[in-house]
C-alpha cells in the first residue's frame, strides 16, 4: 500500500498539476499488471489511477506519460490522460485519470475498430519516435529512421535477437533469426506509412467505459506500420471479429498482411522469450521457419 508520507507527496503533486487542492483519502490496490503496483486513489470526489515501481523505472513512466498524451492529443480514441509522474523515497510513480471500465456491446467494438483506424491515419515522415520507451519492462529503441525495413530490423528484431543471445539462448533459434533479417526488404516491400501506434495492443490493454466508449491504455507508442498493432491484437487471444470488420472497413487491408503479421508477432514472442524464458522458444522457432519458407 501507499504509506502516509507517499500519500502526502502524491497529494501535493496532483494538486500542483491540477491547479486545485487534492488530498488522498482512500487508496485501493488494483490487480491486473505484472510489472507495477497499481492503485485507485480518491479524494474530494475525484479518482485517479496510480502506478508505482522502484526508482530505476522512472524513465519508463515518463515515456508512458508522453505516449498517453500522444494518443490523447490525437483526438481519435480515448486514453487515460496523465496527471503527473515523479519520484519519492526510492519509488517512482505515474498518476493518470481513473476510467471506470464495464461491459460494452457490439457497437462499442465497432467504435474501437473505427477509432483505431482513425488514429493510424495520423502519420509522420519517419519511423520511430523522439524518445525511447519500453515494451513490458524491455527497453524499446525508437531512433528515427526513414526506412521501415531498416527500423524494424535494427530496432525491433535485431535488438530482441541480440538480447536473447545475451540471455543464454543460442543455436538454431539465433542462427535462423539472423538469417531472417537478411530478407526484411523482401518481406516488408509494401512501403507503409509511419502511423501513430499504440505499440502493445493486446486484449488486456483495451476496455470499454460507460456509455460504450472504447479506451486503450498501457501503450508503447511509436510511429510505424499500422499492421504491427493489428498483428498484436491477434496474438494473445484476439479481439472480437467485429473489431476487424470495422477496422478493415475504415482502413482496408493490404495484400500480404497474412505473412507480415507473423513477422510482426515475432517481435512480441521474442520479447516474451526474453522476459519469461525458454517456453517461448519453440513458438519463435516455428514463426521464423514459416517466414523463411515464404522467401527461400
Amino acid at each position: 500500500m501507499i504509506d502516509p508520507a507517499f500519500s502526502e507527496a502524491l497529494s501535493r503533486h496532483i494538486s500542483l498539476n491540477q491547479q486545485q487542492p487534492f488530498s488522498l483519502q482512500d487508496c485501493r490496490p488494483v490487480s491486473g499488471g505484472s510489472i507495477n503496483n497499481s492503485y485507485k486513489i480518491s479524494g474530494q470526489g475525484r479518482n485517479y489511477f496510480v502506478k508505482t515501481n522502484s526508482v530505476n523505472h522512472a524513465g519508463m513512466f515518463a515515456a508512458e506519460a508522453e505516449g498517453l498524451m500522444a494518443i490523447v492529443n490525437s483526438r481519435s480514441i480515448l486514453a487515460p490522460k496523465p496527471v503527473c509522474y515523479g519520484e519519492f523515497d526510492g519509488s517512482t510513480y505515474l498518476v493518470m485519470d481513473y476510467l471506470e471500465l464495464g461491459r460494452g456491446d457490439k457497437r462499442s467494438i465497432d467504435r474501437l475498430g473505427e477509432q483505431l483506424a482513425t488514429m493510424h491515419r495520423l502519420n509522420q515522415s519517419t519511423f520511430g519516435w523522439h524518445i525511447d520507451n519500453t515494451i513490458g519492462s524491455t527497453p524499446q529503441i525508437n531512433t528515427p529512421c526513414e526506412s521501415w525495413p531498416e527500423f524494424y530490423g535494427q530496432y525491433r528484431l535485431r535488438y530482441q535477437i541480440d538480447l536473447a543471445g545475451s540471455n543464454g539462448h543460442h543455436g538454431q533459434l539465433i542462427d535462423k533469426a539472423h538469417e531472417l533479417l537478411g530478407y526484411l526488404d523482401q518481406l516488408l516491400s509494401h512501403k507503409p506509412q509511419a502511423s501513430l501506434l499504440h505499440g502493445d495492443l493486446w486484449s488486456g490493454n483495451y476496455g470499454i467505459c460507460p456509455h460504450g466508449v472504447p479506451v486503450i491504455f498501457d501503450p508503447a507508442v511509436y510511429y510505424g506500420d499500422r499492421e504491427t498493432d493489428i498483428a498484436m491484437t491477434e496474438l494473445f487471444g484476439g479481439f472480437p471479429p467485429r473489431f476487424y470488420e470495422a477496422y478493415w472497413h475504415h482502413y482496408p487491408e493490404e495484400a500480404g498482411y497474412s505473412v507480415r503479421k507473423t513477422l510482426y508477432s515475432l517481435y512480441h514472442i521474442l520479447n516474451h522469450l526474453n522476459l519469461f524464458g525458454a517456453n517461448y522458444a519453440p513458438r519463435a522457432e516455428q514463426m521464423i521457419a514459416k517466414l523463411l519458407s515464404e522467401v527461400r
